[in-house]
Order: C-alpha cells, then structure tokens, then sequence
C-alpha cells in the first residue's frame, strides 16, 4: 500500500518522496519493526483475551505420560498465539509489500489458507477436551491442496498467464547469468525458472527437470511446502523453540531473497537472478519481528503459545519462500532443526510399528527425548536455538563458499 500512496504522492500532488522507500532493504527493516512493535504493544491484550475465553493448552499424556508431570504447569495457558504473530505479519505486508507482486499473493493466501486451518484444528482442541482437533488426513489434504495449486502456478504456463491481468500479479521474472568470455544473461520463463533447482555450495543447478519430469517438479513442491508446515508443527513443544528457530531459517533465507532480487550482487555470486524476489525478503523480515515480538511473551516461561495457528501456517510461509527461491535444499539444511524433529517422529512411529512396538527415542519428537533424559527445558531450547544458527550461518556462507 505505501508503494500504491508514494505513487499517488509524485502524480498527482508533485511531492518529492525519498527513494530510500522504493528500496525492498529499507522496507525489510520497516516491515519488522512494524510486526515486532505491533506484536508487543497488542501482546498483554490479546494474552488477556485468551485467558478470559479459557484457551487453555492441552498436554499429550496418551504415548509419553511423563510430560503430564513436566509440563503441569503450561496446561493453563492459552494457545492460538499464531493468531497475533499471523495478524502482524499480514499488518506488514499491507503496509510495506508491492500489493502488485505475485509474490504478495501467494504468500498472503498462503498465511490465510494455512492459518485457517490451524485455527480450525486448535478451536476443536479447545471446544472439545478429548479431541484431538482436525484429522491429519483433513489438514494434509488441504495442505496438499493449496501446495499442489502453487505447483501447477510454477510449472504450468497456462494457470501463471490466467492470473496475468495487466500490472498486476505478473508471473515471475528470473535471470540465468550467463559467463563465457564477458557478463550475459537469458531471461527465463516461469516454467524454465522453476524447473531449476540447486544445492548449497554448488552454483550450477543440479538438475532441470523437462517434460514429463516437470510431475516430479510438482511432488517436490508439494513435499516441500507440506513437509515445513508439518516439520514447524512438530518442533512447537516448549517455549520460544518454534519461533526461535524460526527467525534464524528465515534470516538465511531473507538474506537470499534480498541478494536474488538485486542483479549485480546476484551476478556477482552467480546465483539466479529473480525480478521482485525483494518482496519475499520484505515479507520474511515482518515474520522475523513479530516471531520476535512474540518471542516476548513465549519465552519460558510462557505466557501463550501459538498453536497449530502459528506453527502450521508459519512452517508453510517458509517452505513456500524456499520454493520461490528456488532454496529447497537449502531450506533442508538451514532448517535442520525441523528436519530431525520430523524424522525423529517418522523414526519412532516406523520402529514402533515395525519392530514389535519398539521405540528409537524415549518419547517424540526429539526435544522430549531429552527432557526424558533430564535436560532443563530451557537448556534444550537454548541449544536447539545454538544448532538453528550454526547451520543459518553455514547456509548463508554457501552463497560465496561455492
């Protein structure tokens, strides 16, 4: 909206605005700070709120009992916290994003469509006390669904051109630098863009998918943006792990949006050029002030949770910014945090089916497995965080380490 009134400003009213505020860093540290202070100064209503409506958090007992005992004290608080973190976010976007930029709606429908249904499955939580919310076959159907319909938009000429109408969501525009003698570059199409896909620490793409390889373009793109949701949802056990994480796998990732949207840096790391990626960074940066601002109220001990609300739909906003970026692997590796929370949980349900009810891990996912094993919460958490910014760093290194 701010582009929309600075555009208005210069026609018609003659004004001279600042061309620090076209800029997508300027707007990256703007959108934060506007989602951590709005997270903040609305923090102690909302958690008010909460209270009074009795959100309270319900503790697992049925596979790992011990947790009724360690997490006694948490069964009061509210969840639904997602609900201010997505509010924030969304504040953001409004206010600092190209309301024209295709990425400004995916991302948007994307924090709409995920938060709805976390919503959905934390309002059954509460209403009914022994349900367990939404049915993970409910929740990955329409994870499914929304994933799959990005895909056919990455990788289908025919739906990217339906939603072409004049200005306003253009299909992505990416650059390939080209280097054989002196400085090219081949604008590539939608499809061409997508079907490209690259690994830390290696410029080239490690492989173009083509033709009927483009299905398998589609279930990774599902598998991506399916899997983060889950994988963040998973990690959502103790105070301020979620969110902590969080911040660091969308710094690394922040930081490759700014970079691809930028044509000399991108050309001088060699890495893919992509018109407009600013606006994924900008968005990122709100997610990372009100991860911050919620970090606020979240840190332990908690005062509210965020649920499936925020764990759900913040997972999704980073494997779909992954996908965009053409950074899935990447996102593997920076956020190696939620990948061993996933495979801890896959592990341990394949050994207990398989190997006569046998278990990997005392309890799953994996931060539990250590509280089991006598780790303070708050030392758990603190290095979860530790390992989440080691391999941030590692992550961001690969864009000159290559």
């Amino acid at each position: 909206m701010l582009l929309l009134l600075l555009a208005f400003l210069e026609k018609h009213l003659l004004w001279k605005v600042p061309a620090a505020f076209y800029y997508s860093s300027t707007r990256m540290i703007l959108a934060a700070l506007t989602s951590l202070l709005f997270t903040i100064l609305v923090g102690p209503r909302f958690i008010k709120k909460l209270y009074e409506l009795k959100m309270g958090q319900s503790i697992r007992v049925e596979d790992c009992p011990v947790l009724a005992q360690l997490h006694e004290k948490k069964k009061e608080t509210p969840t639904m916290g997602g609900i201010l973190i997505l509010s924030a976010v969304i504040l953001s976007l409004l206010i600092w994003m190209d309301v024209h930029s295709i990425y400004t709606l995916i991302l948007l429908v994307v924090t709409i469509w995920i938060g709805m249904i976390g919503g959905y499955d934390d309002y059954l939580k509460l209403k009914y006390k022994n349900s367990k919310g939404l049915s993970g076959k409910k929740k990955l159907f329409f994870q499914v669904l929304l994933s799959g319909l990005i895909a056919l938009y990455l990788l289908c000429p025919a739906v990217s051109e339906f939603l072409h109408r004049g200005e306003w969501f253009a299909p992505p525009v990416a650059k390939e630098q080209v280097v054989q003698g002196k400085q090219e570059s081949a604008t590539l199409t939608t499809q061409q863009y997508a079907s490209q896909y690259y690994l830390p620490f290696v410029k080239d793409p490690i492989f173009v998918l083509k033709g009927a390889g483009l299905v398998i373009g589609f279930f990774l793109t599902v598998f991506v943006v399916t899997g983060a949701s889950n994988a963040v949802n998973l990690t959502d056990g103790l105070d301020g792990l979620a969110a902590g994480c969080l911040i660091m796998v969308a710094l690394a990732l922040a930081i490759f949006g700014f970079i691809s949207n930028h044509i000399e840096l991108s050309r001088y790391l060699n890495i893919l050029y992509i018109e407009g990626s600013g606006e994924i960074a900008i968005f990122l940066f709100a997610m990372i002030g009100a991860c911050m601002g919620f970090l606020w109220y979240n840190g332990y001990p908690a005062q509210v949770f965020m649920g499936d609300t925020g764990s759900l739909s913040l997972g999704a906003i980073i494997g779909v910014a992954a996908v965009l970026l053409r950074r899935e692997f990447l996102l593997a590796l920076v956020g190696g945090v939620f990948v061993a929370e996933a495979l801890s949980v896959i592990l341990q349900v394949g050994s207990y089916k398989f190997r006569n009810k046998r278990r990997v891990f005392l309890c799953a996912p994996l931060h539990h497995h250590f509280e089991y094993k006598g780790w303070p919460e708050t030392k758990v958490v603190l290095r979860f965080w530790i390992i989440s910014l080691l391999l941030a760093i590692i992550g961001i290194s690969s864009l000159k380490l290559q």
